[in-house]
C-alpha cells in the first residue's frame, strides 16, 4: 500500500471473488452463474436503452421499481434497486449498524459480511453453525445487534425455514434482521411477504442467479417503507445514480418473462439432483442444498486434490482453505452438458486416485 493509504483501512482484508480466468473451452463451476443466457426480452431492452446512453439513468428507477413491486406483491416506495445486492447489503451495514450497534452473522456464511463490517468500523459476531452447517436459530435471539442471514446460505447450500426466521424476527423486534435470499429461487422460501408484519426485516435478492444478468449488476432490497427510506438517505448520499440505464431496462425485461426464469430455475434444479445423485455414487457426500451449487466432499480424496485434478482437466469449481470447509468443494450446477463432463472428470479422478 502506498504512505498515503488511510490508517482506517490499513488492517481491511478485501473480498476474494472468485476467479474469472480466460481460458478457451474452460468449464466454469467456480462462481455460481447460470449456465443460460439473459432473457430474450432482457437483452432486446438493454439494447433499446442504448439509444438514450448520453443522458444520466433514472435516480428514482420508477419504472424498474413499479416492475419489481408487481412482481413481489408490494408497493414501489417498498422496494430499492441497487448495483448487484452486494451494494444493498453495505447499505444496510451503513444504515442499521454503528460501533454501538453491531452486526452478527454465521461463521460459514457469505465472504462479504465481515468485509462490510470491517469498511465501516462495525464491530461483529460470527456464531459458529452447527456440526451439519445448519444455523440454529436459538442463537441469533436477543443479539441486540443487526443479523444478517444468507438463506439458503453459502457456501453451505442450506436453508432456513420461514418459520425459524420468525422467531428470529420475533426475538429482535428492536434490530432489524437482513435476509439475503440471493439463492432463493432454486428450492428456498422468500420471507419478503413477512415485510408487513415486521417492522424490522429487509429482504435482499438479486438478478445475478436465476435471472442470468451476473455481468449486469442489479439487486435489490425489500421492506417496510421506514427502512427503505433509510436506505435512500445512504443511496443519495453516495451514488444517486447507481443503476445504470442499460442494467434498469434488462431487469424490466426479465420481469416481463418470468416464465423463462421459471424454466432456467428447474433446469438447474433438475441438474443439480442429476449431479448430486452421480457424486453420492462416485464417494462424495454433499449438504442438502437448496441452491444452484453443490457443496460436496470425498470419503477419501481432499478437497484441494479434487479442486486441482479438475482444474487439471479444464473444470474450474470453487475450493475453501477455512480448517472446517477444506475437504470441500463448491461446485456451480450448469447446464447437463457440463454436468456430464463433470460427472466422467471426476470418475476419472476417483478411479486413479482411490
Amino acid at each position: 500500500m502506498s504512505r498515503f493509504f488511510s490508517s482506517d483501512y490499513a488492517a481491511l482484508t478485501p473480498y476474494t471473488p472468485g476467479e474469472q480466468p480466460r481460458i478457451e473451452n474452460l468449464i466454469k463451476l467456480n462462481t455460481n452463474e447460470s449456465p443460460f443466457p439473459p432473457s430474450p426480452h432482457a437483452m432486446e431492452y438493454a439494447r433499446e436503452a442504448t439509444k438514450t446512453l448520453q443522458l444520466y439513468s433514472d435516480p428514482t428507477a420508477n419504472a424498474l421499481h413499479a416492475a419489481l413491486a408487481a412482481r413481489l406483491g408490494v408497493s414501489s416506495d417498498e422496494v430499492l434497486a441497487t448495483n448487484g445486492s452486494d451494494e444493498i447489503l453495505n447499505f444496510a451495514f451503513m444504515a442499521f449498524c454503528d460501533r454501538e450497534h453491531g452486526a452478527a452473522f454465521a461463521d460459514l456464511t457469505y465472504g462479504f459480511y465481515p468485509v462490510f463490517a470491517q469498511l465501516n468500523g462495525i464491530p461483529y459476531t460470527e456464531i459458529p453453525v452447527a456440526e451439519d452447517f445448519s444455523i440454529r436459530p436459538q442463537d441469533y435471539f436477543g443479539l441486540e445487534k443487526t443479523i444478517f442471514l444468507a438463506n439458503p446460505n453459502a457456501p453451505t447450500g442450506l436453508f432456513l425455514p420461514k418459520s425459524d426466521v420468525v422467531r428470529i424476527l420475533e426475538e429482535n423486534r428492536d434490530s432489524v434482521v437482513v435476509v439475503d435470499e440471493a439463492y432463493v429461487d432454486f428450492g428456498g422460501e422468500s420471507c419478503v411477504d413477512l415485510i408487513h408484519s415486521y417492522d424490522n426485516l429487509l429482504v435482499t435478492q438479486t438478478f445475478s442467479k436465476s435471472r442470468s444478468m451476473a455481468g449486469a449488476r442489479l439487486g435489490f432490497g425489500v421492506g417496510c417503507r421506514a427502512l427503505i427510506r433509510d436506505l435512500n438517505t445512504i443511496k443519495y448520499s453516495t451514488n444517486p445514480y447507481n443503476v445504470n440505464t442499460m442494467t434498469m431496462a434488462a431487469g424490466i425485461g426479465a420481469l416481463e418473462d418470468e416464465a423463462y426464469t421459471r424454466a432456467n430455475c428447474a433446469a438447474i434444479i433438475e441438474n443439480r439432483a442429476y449431479a448430486a445423485a452421480e457424486l453420492r455414487g462416485l464417494g462424495f457426500d454433499m449438504t442438502d442444498s437448496k441452491t444452484n451449487f453443490l457443496f460436496a466432499r470425498h470419503s477419501v480424496l481432499d478437497g484441494e486434490t479434487v479442486y486441482r485434478e479438475l482444474r487439471a482437466r479444464g473444470i474450474l469449481v470453487r475450493h475453501f482453505s477455512l480448517a472446517r470447509i477444506r475437504d470441500y468443494n463448491r461446485i456451480t450446477v450448469g447446464s447437463r452438458t457440463q454436468m456430464e463432463a463433470l460427472v466422467a472428470a471426476l470418475r476419472e479422478i476417483v478411479g486413479g486416485n482411490v
